[in-house]
Formats: structure tokens, C-alpha cells, sequence
């Protein structure tokens, strides 16, 4: 006679579709009840937690021995009949008939991450295994859905994906916050954006997106910054500012739509008030930059004209609004060289940032771009660049020049403010900070 089949391995995000059969379920032990003779053992398998009940009587007497000695994270499989019980986990529970152990955390050198408070420099020196802990997995996942709406949102809009290299010649936005690398015998740079070459894509195929890692080598030590982050950036061809803002306004109320539609247990689990999110809908307040110094200081605020904007001004800005801000046309003096001026205004650039709510900060910093030859060739020698390392760049303006613009939205930054965290470090498997290199 033919052996009986072995019952199916299952999802623990997929128990209530099993509910009355018996399934496996794989995983780590994430935390051991006991009562007498039951064992309640609650499983994590990165999809969610299930809970296990072990019956003495219902198992092998050596397994319930080896189950009632098993420590955190130790990893395990479990044979059992999935039921419905709205006290547990998840809202189903495994009467449990057999377990199978792979791998035993010894009880003398314990899993270091225990539901004890610990510092904040002893989890990140511990990433490896802080990762395992339900707030984040939560954050990964949450994480994981921006990155997916943001590709879908560019693909479904007639975007193409045209990655930019990390390694670069020259610098996009200034020279003192490169990372230099030695590259076949001359120098190399980590790249601080994928722009540039995003307008050269976006001419050859008129809505184009690079998506990768960039990297500014600047000190700070604030909570909105990572020395290596992930950055999305979109490049149109005949487009203008007021084009580079709608376009902006619709990628980050699809992401937060995205989110609020496929992670409300994950923000759950954060303890996220979403009620600042339903907020995020079509339009967005735009006001000048002029405007915005004159409603930080009548808040309170000590902005100086002519400056950018702190930290601390962005957050006084953005109080005063339920959803984010748009502030467009700052001075040219303190934009990238590659902006366009304001045909009004010279002095303005045409650029905007977008401001999360809440006091998350800047998300998306963006603008038109100059398309004329002769003042991009002028502002690359005032901003002191070399000009040899730019000539593919001023080609782009020689051959079919077209007004064009985009943006760049950080990842990091919008996972902070969709999670509601107060730092970056934790929107990022493995952050990676002035301070920080390991693991």
C-alpha cells in the first residue's frame, strides 16, 4: 500500500484558508507558554504568528519533553490541525500532533534580543537578529509596499525603468559630500543621485525612472539621515514644473493609498494613527517659497531670506498643513546648478520640495531642469565643476534640447513618515550612518 501524504506546509498568512486540516507550519519559536500538560508554543514564519497547542497526551512523550525545553528562536517545525480561536494570534490556532525541531538555541547562550527593554546602540549592533522582532517586520513589509507602489505606479503610467550607474565621474549635487573611490588608477565617486543620466535616458525614451542606492559622505547626525539610502527618480522630457508637481502629488498619494489598502495590520502592529494618512488625497497646497518664510516666522520661526530651509523650518511649515506641502521656486543660490531659473524672476529657481506631514521633513526634491546650452555651460564653471567631467551632460543640450524636469523621492524618509517612526535607521535592513558600518 502507498504511504499516506505527508500534509502540505502552509503560510502562517494563509491559516484561515486551511481552517479544520491538517497542515506543517515552519518557523521560529517566538515565545513558550505552559500549563500542566499543555504546551502553548506561538511560531513566527515572516508572514505572521501562530500559535500551537501541545497536548501531552497527543504526542510522543520525548517530543513534548524536547518542546517544553525549546528557547526563543529556536527553529521548528510543527504537524497539526488548523482551528479557529479568536483569542490567539491571528485568529487561528494549530492543535498540534507532532514537532520536529532544526535547529535548538542552547539555554546557556540564549537569543540576545529578549522582550526586556534594550538600549538603542546594543539592538543596532545586533541588526542581524533585531530584524526578527515584530515592529521590524512590520516596517520591512510597510517598506516593501512603497517600493511596490512606486514601481507600479511609474510602470501603469508609461514609465520606463532605466537604472543609473553607481559609480560615477563628477558630482551631481556639490562636491564636498562625495565618497571617493580609487577606480583603475583615478578617481571614481559613489553616486549621490542617478539625475543626470536619467535626463539622458528620458530623451531617448520620454518618461523614464532609475530606481537604486545613492550616497552622500555629509556628517549629520540628525534622524532624517542615512550616509547610503534608496532613491526613485523620474525624468520627463517636455515637461515644466507645473508638470514635475502633478506628477509628484499622484506618486505619493498612490503610495500612501497603497499602503493604507495593503498594510493596515503591519501599521497595526506600529501603533500608527492612520488618520493623518486618509488625509493624503488630491490636490496638494503649493505655496512659494516666499510665502513659506512668511508663514514660518508670523509661527514663530527665525528663517532667514535667502537661506534654505532647516529642519526645523520644514517642520513649522508643514504643521500648518494636513497633508503635504508643496514649496516651489526657492532662490537660485541655494538650488543645484542644473535648475532652471524663473523667466519672471531669474534669481528663483524652478524647483519644489515636497513636505511630509507631522514633522517627517522633505520627501521629494525636485525642479526643471536647464535646457539651454549656454547657461548650463555658465553655471557649471560658477559652481566650479569640471567641465570635461559634464560634456555627455551638455551634449544632451546640443542635440534636441527640450525643457524637461523631475525628482527624487527617498524611501527611507517616506517609510518614516508612513510608519510613524521618529528615525530613519529603522526604514532600512541595514542602516548605514556616520557612526555606522557593522554589521
Amino acid at each position: 500500500m502507498a504511504s499516506e501524504a505527508a500534509p502540505p506546509f502552509i503560510e502562517i498568512r494563509h491559516a484561515g484558508e486551511h481552517a479544520g486540516q491538517e497542515v506543517r507550519v515552519r518557523g521560529w519559536l517566538y515565545n513558550l507558554r505552559e500549563s500542566g500538560k499543555l504546551l502553548f508554543p506561538i511560531l513566527r514564519d515572516g508572514t505572521g504568528l501562530m500559535q500551537a497547542v501541545l497536548f501531552k497526551k497527543n504526542v510522543p512523550e520525548a517530543v513534548f519533553e524536547q518542546a517544553r525545553h525549546l528557547t526563543q528562536e529556536s527553529s521548528l517545525e510543527i504537524r497539526g490541525v488548523v482551528r479557529a480561536e479568536l483569542r490567539a494570534p491571528g485568529g487561528f490556532e494549530l492543535d498540534a500532533r507532532d514537532l520536529t525541531v532544526y535547529d535548538a538555541v542552547p539555554a546557556e547562550h540564549p537569543y540576545p534580543i529578549t522582550p526586556k527593554e534594550h538600549g538603542i546602540e546594543f539592538l543596532m549592533e545586533h541588526r542581524h537578529l533585531w530584524l526578527r522582532s515584530q515592529r521590524q517586520v512590520a516596517i520591512l513589509r510597510i517598506r516593501h509596499q512603497v517600493i511596490r507602489a512606486v514601481r507600479e505606479f511609474f510602470d501603469n503610467d508609461g514609465f520606463i525603468l532605466a537604472d543609473a550607474p553607481i559609480l560615477t565621474p563628477a558630482a551631481c549635487e556639490g562636491t564636498s559630500t562625495l565618497f571617493e573611490v580609487e577606480y583603475f588608477g583615478d578617481k571614481a565617486y559613489l553616486t549621490q543621485s542617478g539625475q543626470l543620466y536619467a535626463e539622458a535616458t528620458a530623451m531617448a525614451l520620454g518618461k523614464t525612472y532609475c530606481f537604486g542606492p545613492t550616497f552622500r559622505a555629509e556628517k549629520s547626525k540628525t534622524r532624517r539621515h542615512l550616509t547610503e539610502f534608496w532613491m526613485v527618480e523620474p525624468e520627463v522630457a517636455f515637461a515644466q514644473l507645473d508638470d514635475v508637481m502633478h506628477l509628484a502629488e499622484r506618486l505619493v498619494a498612490h503610495v500612501v493609498t497603497s499602503v493604507l489598502a495593503h498594510c493596515r495590520s503591519d501599521l497595526a502592529a506600529l501603533e500608527r494613527n492612520t488618520a493623518p494618512l486618509e488625509n493624503v488625497a488630491l490636490p496638494f497646497p503649493r505655496i512659494t517659497y516666499d510665502e513659506a518664510v512668511e508663514r514660518i516666522r508670523a509661527a514663530g520661526g527665525t528663517m532667514e531670506y535667502g537661506t534654505d530651509l532647516g529642519g526645523g523650518d520644514e517642520t513649522i511649515l508643514a504643521q500648518q498643513f494636513d497633508r503635504p506641502v508643496m514649496v516651489h521656486r526657492y532662490p537660485a543660490k541655494v538650488k543645484a546648478f542644473y535648475m532652471q531659473p524663473d523667466a519672471e524672476r531669474p534669481d528663483l529657481a524652478l524647483c519644489v520640495d515636497m513636505l511630509a506631514p507631522e514633522g517627517y521633513g522633505e520627501v521629494i526634491g525636485g525642479s526643471q531642469r536647464i535646457h539651454d546650452l549656454e547657461l548650463l555651460r555658465a553655471r557649471i564653471r560658477e559652481q566650479n565643476l569640471p567641465e570635461e567631467a559634464f560634456g555627455w551632460y551638455l551634449d544632451l543640450r546640443r542635440f534636441g534640447t527640450v525643457p524637461h524636469g523631475g525628482f527624487g523621492m527617498g524611501i527611507e524618509r517616506v517609510v518614516a513618515w508612513l510608519c510613524g517612526i521618529e528615525h530613519v535607521r529603522e526604514t532600512i535592513p541595514f542602516p548605514r550612518t556616520i557612526y555606522r558600518l557593522f554589521p
